[in-house]
């Protein structure tokens, strides 16, 4: 096996049909590329010609440290880090080309190195990061919120979640509220809303508007801006939903406030998942992502639509741990 940096059209070519977030996408990265203020550089793994693994990192040079990390904080990307799909079934196979996939990325990354730190915010698809323990790693597990459509009617849906909610979009539904799809405008205007939402909480918002707008403009079909309005035409609250090849994932927006109005969010959420169980573009689309669930405030609210928490995992060398778990947990989009 041999590791080698790749240009976004071999990245392309290599990504496998399903397995990644839409953070993995060569749009989604390209975006990223133009505004990060490190350097993206996209690792693949290859035996022979074979494609076996990919990873995505930004390499931020400090004064005293190099900070190798994927995703890197501050684009609303919650997960990002390594992709392995070795083509052997066989169990000792897939954990043999992991192990030498992991080997070969942290030598390509320096990580022996005591001015390198390494943090790796890894995709629920990565189900086994044992081989970076071995490498004396700090391994977290961490959980995201996620409702499976796959084989399911819109009723069925419904009938999963709390009465409560389902009373929330019926309210809603029947008050005025109505929910349609926006472009940069509608965008700009969920941004907004979610800006000034975190103000109000007293957290800084570190995602600038002019990543959100090129990620509007870049991704085509890979995103959808939900905007919520009352019978007067006043913005309530919007959504901004990305899309994986399987998975869509609940960007920035819902965000809670007084002048929000009762079941907004729920009517908002309801329309994203209405789209992806009945639009023929989103027939791949298996799940709904709703994000972090390491929260106890969000967690309930979470759960109340049937979905589920799902793991993942939080990678990072022994200086970053600490600040790395404070960011992946409290930064909530």
């Amino acid at each position: 096996m041999h590791i080698e940096i790749v240009n976004f059209g071999e990245w392309e070519a290599a990504l496998p049909a399903s397995g990644f977030g839409w953070a993995h996408t060569p749009e989604a990265l390209r975006v990223l590329d133009d505004h990060t203020p490190g350097s993206l550089r996209l690792y693949g793994g290859f035996k022979g010609e074979q494609p076996i693994g990919l990873c995505p990192v930004v390499e931020i040079d400090g004064p005293v440290v190099t900070a190798q990390v994927s995703p890197p904080p501050g684009f609303a990307i919650p997960q990002l880090g390594p992709i392995v799909f070795p083509a052997s079934p066989k169990q000792r196979m897939q954990e043999r080309v992991n192990r030498r996939f992991t080997e070969g990325l942290l030598e390509q990354l320096g990580a022996s190195r005591r001015s390198t730190i390494v943090g790796l915010a890894c995709h629920p698809s990565y189900g086994d990061p044992r081989p970076y323990e071995w490498a004396d790693f700090d391994v977290s597990t961490r959980f995201t919120y996620r409702l499976s459509l796959d084989s399911v009617t819109l009723d069925q849906l419904q009938r999963s979640f709390s009465r409560e909610t389902r009373r929330a979009i019926r309210d809603a539904d029947s008050s005025g509220l109505r929910v349609f799809t926006g472009g940069v405008n509608g965008a700009r205007r969920v941004y907004k809303a979610h800006e000034r939402r975190r103000d109000e909480q007293g957290d800084d918002f570190p995602v600038r508007w002019s990543y959100i707008r090129d990620l509007v403009r870049s991704l085509g079909d890979r995103i959808r801006v939900y905007v919520g309005e009352d019978a007067s035409g006043d913005f309530r609250s919007g959504l901004i939903v990305v899309y994986s090849n399987d998975d869509a994932y609940c960007l920035i927006g819902g965000t809670r406030s007084e002048s929000t109005g009762s079941g907004i969010n729920e009517l908002l959420h309801w329309q994203a998942i209405t789209d992806i169980v009945t639009d023929p573009v989103l027939d791949s689309i298996a799940r709904y992502d709703f994000g972090n669930g390491n929260l106890e405030s969000l967690a309930y609210y979470k759960s109340q639509y049937g979905a589920t928490p799902v793991p993942h995992y939080l990678i990072t060398s022994g200086m970053l741990m600490e600040i790395a778990k404070s960011l992946y947990e409290t930064i909530v989009y």
